[in-house]
């Protein structure tokens, strides 16, 4: 492949959940939009080894889980059992039905897929290099490098895919792991304690930070450390590992303790799965050639997702956190419009939510307690228990709590944490309310139907007005 294809107005290195959207819009809009994928399933790692998978095995533990508390509702089921492969399978079947629904995308849109590795070049064209033929040369008006991520690892460990897994690794064993140890407490590492944990893996938790979730409201996150280890999860946090080695019997070693402390502990797993966090996959892009700065490893962009190199944009992972789908798929909109010369506003990150699928589950957008009150906020918290809510009891779900953060001044939303169940699916009133600039009277006066879950919101801004009804 030697020739040069023309004419392009974009052309998208990556199909991750930022790359297809990328493409999709540039097509709506009119612009003749090819893709560049080195791997042969489209959908990047959210559809394939991420966020889609990881959510279906999720489901199955708490779907477990309940089965396990048949008799509190009643029903008398016997020993509930699993077979860990079709578990497994499902969850593959699951992504590999989206992945074909992405390229279908593709066609509906008359994009072109290219597969092979993309490289930009100092002409501001891209060099498309599959197996050891000569590359193909595209030229295009617009490049925009959606390479998605990588799984980090501590210095001096290798994540070897056999003892040390990452999250891809680790959502595809073939037998169910006798315990696990997991390095890092953010959004990886606790669905993955929980998944394990649920269908019974001794499992153990190890963070660096002082709470797990680090990201979290202090509060929030500690209350669902307490719901973890009440499971069966051991938890040590404000600790760091200084080893890990392969041990007798296919087993690994771990030694770890708190940084300053002159002692450490030893503990052994069957497996060590490694989520201190992702990296961006910026290598090998031909960014030097191309003239695009970086910083400390990620893309430097400006409002409009553009680079310092004037038609060369960048989305998703490889720009820095938050390093989650729902951004790059937001970072993928707004850059295509912006090159198609829309009239839009640059992409607020002050509404940007995150979510944790464990059970119970957190959900969070806008300012911590902690965070508003360093912003110089003088703040007016409301909080409401899930104990409290006439739904929860009514499921049997009365774990956790709503809690908002409003300036006392104004009455403006700051932020809100939520931990329980649905909580990922309630976050979207509060993420509106905020981009909206929402403020306590209207969201106390926005009529909420009863019995919900989502009554807890309305009750929560409430208690901080003193005029909840049910606390």
């Amino acid at each position: 492949m030697t020739q040069a294809n023309s004419g392009y107005d974009l052309v998208v290195i990556g199909s991750g959940p930022g790359g297809y959207t990328a493409a999709v819009r540039a097509s709506q809009l009119g612009m003749k939009t090819a893709i560049v994928e080195m791997d042969e399933n489209l959908g990047g790692v959210c559809l394939n080894w991420g966020c889609i998978p990881t959510k279906a095995l999720l489901k199955q533990a708490e779907m477990f889980r309940l089965f396990q508390r048949a008799e509190e509702f009643g029903f008398s089921t016997g020993k509930v059992e699993f077979d860990w492969k079709k578990l497994i399978g499902r969850s593959r079947d699951v992504s590999a039905q989206l992945t074909k629904g992405v390229a279908y995308l593709m066609k509906k849109g008359s994009i072109e897929v290219i597969h092979g590795r993309g490289r930009l070049t100092a002409e501001k064209g891209i060099e498309v290099f599959e197996g050891g033929s000569l590359p193909e040369k595209l030229q295009t008006k617009n490049i925009l490098v959606a390479t998605g991520g990588h799984p980090l690892s501590i210095p001096g460990v290798t994540i070897d895919g056999d003892d040390v897994l990452s999250s891809k690794e680790a959502m595809v064993l073939s037998e169910q792991p006798a315990s696990v140890a997991i390095i890092g407490a953010g959004a990886i590492g606790i669905e993955f304690a929980y998944f394990f944990n649920s269908f019974g893996s001794q499992v153990t938790v190890l963070e660096a930070e002082s709470q797990i979730l680090p990201r979290e409201d202090e509060e929030i996150a500690a209350a669902l450390e307490q719901s973890l280890k009440e499971q069966g999860i051991a938890i040590h946090t404000g600790v760091r590992v200084s080893s890990v080695a392969k041990a007798k019997g296919g087993s690994v070693n771990i030694e770890f303790g708190a940084a300053g402390a002159g002692k450490s502990e030893k503990l052994t797993a069957s497996k060590v799965l490694m989520a201190v966090g992702v990296g961006g996959n910026t290598e090998g892009l031909g960014l030097e050639t191309a003239g695009v700065h970086t910083e400390r490893g990620a893309i430097v962009v400006n409002g409009r997702m553009e680079t310092n190199i004037k038609g060369i944009f960048a989305i998703g992972d490889v720009v820095g956190p938050p390093q989650l789908a729902h951004v790059a798929s937001a970072e993928a909109v707004a850059a295509v419009e912006f090159m198609a010369g829309k009239e839009r506003p640059e992409l607020s990150r002050d509404s940007i939510p995150g979510c944790v699928y464990c059970q119970p589950q957190v959900a969070s957008v806008g300012l911590t307690e902690k965070q508003a009150i360093a912003a110089g906020h003088e703040v007016r918290i409301g909080r409401f228990p899930f104990a409290a809510s006439g739904k929860a009891r009514a499921i049997g779900e009365t774990e956790g709590l709503v809690k908002l953060v409003f300036g006392s001044q104004y009455g403006e939303l700051l932020g809100a944490s939520i931990v329980g169940s649905e909580a990922t699916e309630m976050i979207a009133e509060l993420t509106l309310a905020l981009t909206l600039e929402a403020t306590h009277e209207e969201l106390l006066q926005t009529v909420h139907a009863h019995p919900t879950l989502s009554e807890a919101v309305m009750e929560a801004v409430g208690q901080a007005l003193g005029e909840a009804i049910n606390i």
